[in-house]
Order: structure tokens, then C-alpha cells, then sequence
């Protein structure tokens, strides 16, 4: 199936639809199980062709840490989860609708998602896929069934770095001179890494991931690519982080370098992950749409909550040192926790557009963060908001992002030990999901620092 539209991605999947999958894209000589960490890093193992099947029949046996792994792929023993216990294994299924084949491979090759349970048969809420699943069982209790689509911005950049050690912007295929310009919509830009963006449109499509269009941003080098609206919000986290895989994939295969990295450059805008989300009540309503250009009450209410909740959740919006350094004042970053209609200056935008389509762009969260856990802790926001019915003031007007909200915690650890500390966030997210993470991100944050850093030397020698 190649048409962007795949099964729901629920159930476990059987041998009869990896034999289905085999009767229309042919026989492979690889077969990928795919996880995905803490880090939204797509980690896994690859079976042959002759293997292929056992993985369908009697699942994979993988060791639970994976998923709390840090950004170097080290388990640091977090809460005595790793060489402590003996670093158990637990059974892993693949997950149905989600085997697609790799069509950037140097081999027929395919890919099937895994979701891990605990002995019980339970699933693991360390896995984020079970945590926004978790988050979006909430919003069904109450009646509600959200709608999510994501919008990744990167670069593409030279695979060599310069004399310094520093990234840098690629050579224009089409001009072979490096690109320079800052051409936000630029069709220019576009052209010339046309062959690249082509690929990546075509991977996309066949592996159901339902991309939209591409624009050239506010670098040289800078892209984004947007996916569209799914009322599946597991599928959307799914095929978020498929999305930014496939890229990374094929900007290898052309030489290049895709980096979803929150600030590569000092002087030059970061790369955001928006999220656009509405919310349908069990009539398949828009419960933002009262028929007026306002929105609804729930849809403020639902604002609300999301200001209630951003401090607590940034250390996910901002998963690591480098993410905090995209907040600043006038970059069309937010920097408070104002919100506003047709305004991309406020944390949380109200598109234009009818008012059956009203929606939230949540403006916040970095590209390098995990997609499930950015979905998790807006809707939980939302959920948070809707059922606490707690107001979100008066909509922003003008330019919104010129002064920093002290209430936000915009480094890493004061953002980690908020989010450790929340209530809030142990109510959605699970008092030992909230503990995992915090400990695996401030080891990690530890790590660096511990690293010497060549300024050092440049100033202190």
C-alpha cells in the first residue's frame, strides 16, 4: 500500500498481514524491528529474510532499557534499571499497519514498528508510543478523541564540517555554490534540492507517512515539511518520527547532513516542531467551533490548560542543553505563554480558517524533541484545561515574543527538576515515567558538562 493511508495502528500484527505485505511489495532480504527511545532515536534489530517470520509468530525479546536510553545511546543505570537488575528482557510485538517497506535500502529490505509489554502482558509505560496512548485514553473517557498533525523544520547541511569543527550550509546542487540567501518560500530553494525533496516525498508515500508540502525557512539550508491531520494521535506520533527518520535516511543517501538539532547556528533561526490539534466530541463535532470566529469556550479552556501546563512540561518541549538556546526574544519563538488568534509571534496560534476547521498550533517545542511525548504533554494540557475549565485571558495582539516569561523555566536542569516536582505531570505521565526521564536527562546533561569544550581552550588556555 502506497497511497499515504494505512490501517490504524492498534493491534498486534500477524503473520497473514506480513505474508499480505510480501504478496504486494515482493519478497525481501531484511526485515527491521523498530523502537523508538526516550530520544525519539529509531533504534532496533535486523532479521533475514529466513528469520522474518518468527518475529510475527512469537515476537522479539528486547531489554526494557532501550527505551531510556540517553542521547549518546547509553543506559546509565537509572533507578537501578540496567546492570543493577540485569538488564531484563521483555516481550516486544509488532505492531499492525505499520509494516512498510524501506525504499532507501541497498537491499529489499522492510520495516515493521515493535511495542513492548511487561510480563503481565500490560504495556510498558516506559515505551513514549504507551505513554501518548495512555494520555489519549484520558480524552476518550471523557468523551473526546483528539486530531494532530506535526510540522518538522530542519537543515540540510554539508556532510563535512568546516576548518573550526562547525556545521555548515550545503552547495546547491543545481549552482554547485553553497547556499547563502535567507529566502523564506523561496521556489529557487526548492528547485535546487529538488532531487532530494522529491525522494523524501516518495518515501513518504510508500511508507504511508502522509506528508504535505515542503517550504524553504528562514536559513540557508532550512526546510520544512509538514504531515497531515490525523484523528489517530498515536499514528501521528508514529509517523512524526518516521518522518524525521526517513529524512535523516535519504539526505545520507545524497550526501547530505538533515539535522533537526534545535540551534545549529548562533546567528541563524532554530528548528521547531509544531503541532496543530483539535479535538472531536463523540459525534465526530469540533468542539473549538461554536460557529463563531472566536472559537468556543472549550477551545479557551483548552488554551488554558496548555499555559498551565507549559512550565512543567518544557524539560519535553526542550529535551536537551542545546534546545534552550532557540529561546529568544523576536525570533518567532515563544518566549511567554500568550496565545492569539492568526499571530505566529504567541505560544499558542488560532490559525485562520472556517470555524469547523478551529484548531491550537502549539508553537513550542524544538524538532529535536520525541514527537510521543510533545503529543503526550499537549494533550494532556488540553485534558487538563478542558476539565478545569481555566481561562486563558485575552488573546495576544501585535508582537507577543519580546519579553521572556520568568515562569518558564528556560534551562535544562531547573526544567527537569520542574517537571520531576509536578503533580500535573505525574498524573498523565506516570510517577516512574516522570522519574526515568528526569534522571536519564540530567545524567545526560551531567555528561557534558563534564566534557571540556574547545571555547575552553580558546579562552582559558
Amino acid at each position: 500500500m502506497s497511497d499515504r493511508e494505512r490501517p490504524g495502528r492498534h493491534g498486534r500484527a500477524t503473520l497473514g498481514e506480513f505474508n499480505a505485505f510480501l504478496a504486494e511489495n515482493g519478497e525481501i532480504d531484511y526485515l527491521d524491528t523498530i523502537f523508538v527511545d526516550m530520544c525519539g532515536t529509531v533504534r532496533g534489530k535486523r532479521f533475514p529474510s529466513e528469520e522474518a517470520e518468527k518475529v510475527f509468530t512469537d515476537g522479539v525479546q528486547m531489554p526494557q532499557s532501550l527505551y531510556f536510553f540517553d542521547v549518546t545511546g547509553v543506559n546509565e543505570d537509572i533507578l537501578g534499571m540496567g546492570f543493577s537488575d540485569g538488564d531484563p528482557d521483555l516481550q516486544s510485538h509488532p505492531v499492525s499497519g505499520s509494516i512498510v517497506p524501506v525504499p532507501w535500502a541497498s537491499m529489499k529490505q522492510a520495516q515493521v514498528l515493535m511495542t513492548m509489554e511487561n510480563d503481565d502482558g500490560t504495556p510498558l509505560m516506559l515505551e513514549p508510543r504507551n505513554v501518548l496512548s495512555a494520555v489519549v485514553k484520558k480524552l476518550a473517557d471523557i468523551g473526546l478523541r483528539p486530531i494532530a498533525a506535526c510540522e518538522f523544520e530542519f537543515y540540510i547541511l554539508d556532510k563535512d564540517l568546516d576548518r573550526k569543527g562547525r556545521p555548515q550550509a550545503p552547495i546547491n546542487p543545481a549552482t554547485g555554490l553553497r547556499e547563502t540567501a535567507n529566502e523564506v518560500y523561496g521556489i529557487t530553494e526548492l528547485d535546487g534540492f529538488m532531487g532530494l525533496l522529491k525522494e523524501i516525498d516518495e518515501a513518504a508515500a510508500a511508507q504511508g507517512v502522509p506528508a504535505s508540502g515542503a517550504t524553504a525557512e528562514f536559513a540557508p539550508g532550512q526546510y520544512e515539511i509538514n504531515l497531515k491531520h490525523e484523528n489517530d494521535v498515536v499514528r501521528a506520533g508514529d509517523h512524526a518520527i518516521m518522518l524525521r527518520h526517513l529524512i535523516g535516511a535519504i539526505a545520507r543517501k545524497h550526501n547530505f547532513l538533515a539535522s533537526f538539532m534545535a540551534k545549529p547556528f548562533v546567528d541563524q533561526t532554530g528548528n521547531g516542531l509544531h503541532v496543530h490539534c483539535s479535538v472531536e466530541d463523540e459525534n465526530g463535532r469540533n468542539i473549538f467551533d461554536d460557529g463563531t470566529d472566536d472559537g468556543s469556550d472549550r477551545l479557551r479552556h483548552a488554551i488554558g490548560g496548555l499555559q498551565a501546563t507549559l512550565p512543567d512540561a518544557m524539560a519535553l518541549f526542550a529535551p536537551n542543553l542545546n534546545s534552550y538556546r532557540r529561546f529568544g526574544p523576536n525570533l518567532f519563538v515563544p518566549v511567554n505563554r500568550t496565545w492569539g488568534y492568526n499571530n505566529r509571534s504567541v505560544a499558542f496560534r488560532v490559525p485562520n480558517g472556517s470555524p469547523e476547521s478551529r484548531r491550537v498550533e502549539h508553537r513550542v517545542s524544538g524538532a529535536d524533541a520525541n514527537p510521543y511525548l510533545v503529543l503526550a504533554a499537549i494533550l494532556a494540557g488540553i485534558h487538563y484545561g478542558i476539565v478545569n475549565e481555566i481561562d486563558p485571558g485575552e488573546p495576544a495582539e501585535g508582537n507577543a515574543c519580546e519579553i521572556m516569561d520568568e515562569a518558564i523555566p528556560f534551562y535544562l536542569p531547573s526544567a527537569l527538576k520542574r517537571f520531576r516536582n509536578s503533580d500535573v505531570m505525574r498524573e498523565y505521565f506516570g510517577d516512574l515515567y516522570v522519574d526515568v526521564y528526569a534522571e536519564t536527562k540530567m545524567l545526560e546533561y551531567d555528561k557534558f558538562q563534564r566534557a571540556i569544550s574547545p571555547l575552553e581552550y580558546d579562552w582559558y588556555l
